[in-house]
C-alpha cells in the first residue's frame, strides 16, 4: 500500500511538472533566477516564521480542552511536523507532530489529530475565501475552477460533520456504536471506540461559537501573512501583480497540493503558481523562476530548523514510522492515550 501511494504521488508530481514546464525558455528561465534579488528573501522568511508562531498558538488555544502546552515546547513540535510535511509522503508529519507531542506531553495522539485534523478544515476554509474575494478582481483560470468546486463541497461537508459530531457526541457516539459493533471484529471494538472517543475530545473548539471564530481568523491572519511572503519575494523579481491575485495564487496552489504528490509538494505547488501568474502578464519564464524561488523558500527553512529541533530532541527518521504504527495499534488502555482530562503540563 505504502508503494502504491508513493507510485501514485510520483506520477501526479510529473503530470505537474510537465504542465508546469511546458514551453517554458530555458534561457529567459536561468536569466530570471541569475538576476533575482535575493535580498527580499529574508523580509519573506522572517514573515514566514511569524505565521508559523501564529499557527503554535493557534494549536495551543484548540488543545486547552485536552491540556495546557506553553508555547516554547509547542513551537519546536509544530515546526518538526512542517518538516515530515516536507519529506515524508501523504503529509505525514502531521502524524509526527502528534506523536512528538505524545511524547514530551502525554497527550493523546488520537485526540491531538483530531486538532490537526480542524487546522486543515479551516485552512481550507480561508483558502475558499481568499478565492471567494479575489474572483470579482482576478478571475480564476478555467483550469482550476473544477478542483475549486469540489474542494468547496469537500470542506463545506466536512465542517458540517465535525460540527455535529462535537456538538451532539452522545447521539454520534450511539450511532458510531452500532455501527462498529455491527462490522469490526470483536476484539477490534474497544481499540476502536476509545479512539473515537478521544478523537471527539480534540474537536471541542467546534462547540463554542466564539472558539469557531477565534481559529477562523486566526487562520486568515495566518495565510495573509504566508502571502505577505509571496509579496516579498515578488520584488526578487522584474514583475508586479497586485496582492490581491498573490492571495489567489496562495489560495488556489495550497488547495491543489493537498493532491497526493511527492514529498514537499513537488509539481503540485509548482503548476497552479505558474497558470495563476501567466493569467495576469507574468512572462512563463519569469512566474517560473520566481516561483522555484519562492517554493524553496517555503521548503527551506522549517526544513531546515524541523531538522535541528529533531537532533535536539534525539529524534531518528524512525521515529515516523513509530508514530504511524503507534496510532494503528494503540487500544484504550495503552500509556500513551492515558490523558482523557485537563491538566497542566510544566
Amino acid at each position: 500500500m505504502r508503494n502504491w501511494k508513493l507510485w501514485l504521488g510520483f506520477i501526479i508530481s510529473i503530470i505537474f511538472l510537465g504542465v508546469a514546464l511546458y514551453g517554458l525558455d530555458l534561457v529567459h528561465f536561468w536569466e530570471a533566477l541569475r538576476e533575482a534579488n535575493y535580498w527580499w528573501l529574508i523580509p519573506g522568511i522572517v514573515v514566514y516564521f511569524a505565521t508559523v508562531w501564529v499557527r503554535t498558538w493557534r494549536w495551543q488555544s484548540m488543545l486547552n480542552h485536552i491540556a495546557f502546552v506553553p508555547l516554547r515546547s509547542l513551537f519546536p513540535i509544530v515546526v518538526i511536523g512542517y518538516m515530515g510535511n516536507n519529506v515524508y509522503p501523504a503529509r505525514a508529519g502531521e502524524v509526527l507532530r502528534s506523536y512528538v507531542l505524545r511524547r514530551n506531553c502525554g497527550i493523546a495522539m488520537s485526540a491531538s489529530l483530531a486538532t490537526v485534523v480542524l487546522e486543515r478544515l479551516f485552512d481550507g476554509l480561508v483558502m475558499l475565501l481568499f478565492v471567494a474575494i479575489t474572483l470579482p478582481f482576478a478571475p480564476l483560470p478555467n483550469t482550476f475552477r473544477t478542483l475549486v468546486i469540489g474542494f468547496s463541497a469537500m470542506f463545506i461537508v466536512a465542517l458540517i460533520g465535525f460540527i455535529a459530531v462535537a456538538a451532539y457526541p452522545q447521539r454520534m457516539s450511539r450511532l458510531y456504536t452500532l455501527t462498529v459493533d455491527r462490522f469490526a471484529p470483536p476484539f477490534l471494538r474497544p481499540r476502536i471506540h476509545g479512539l473515537f472517543d478521544r478523537f471527539i475530545i480534540g474537536l471541542q473548539s467546534l462547540r463554542s461559537p466564539r472558539e469557531m471564530l477565534v481559529i477562523l481568523m486566526t487562520s486568515t491572519l495566518i495565510w495573509l501573512g504566508e502571502t505577505l511572503k509571496y509579496w516579498f519575494v515578488m520584488h526578487a523579481f522584474p514583475f508586479e501583480v497586485s496582492f490581491l491575485v498573490l492571495m489567489l495564487m496562495t489560495a488556489v496552489v495550497n488547495l491543489v497540493t493537498t493532491i497526493p504528490s511527492t514529498p514537499g509538494y513537488i509539481g503540485t505547488f509548482d503548476a497552479p503558481g505558474i497558470a495563476i501568474l501567466t493569467q495576469f502578464g507574468v512572462v512563463h519564464a519569469i512566474a517560473a523562476g520566481y516561483t522555484l524561488v519562492l517554493h524553496v523558500a517555503l521548503w527551506l527553512p522549517v526544513t531546515l530548523l524541523g531538522a535541528w529541533y529533531m537532533l535536539r530532541q534525539s529524534l531518528t527518521w524512525r521515529d515516523m514510522e513509530r508514530a504511524a504504527a503507534l496510532q494503528s495499534q494503540t487500544s484504550p488502555s495503552a500509556n500513551d492515550e492515558a490523558i482523557t482530562t485537563q491538566k497542566v503540563l510544566p
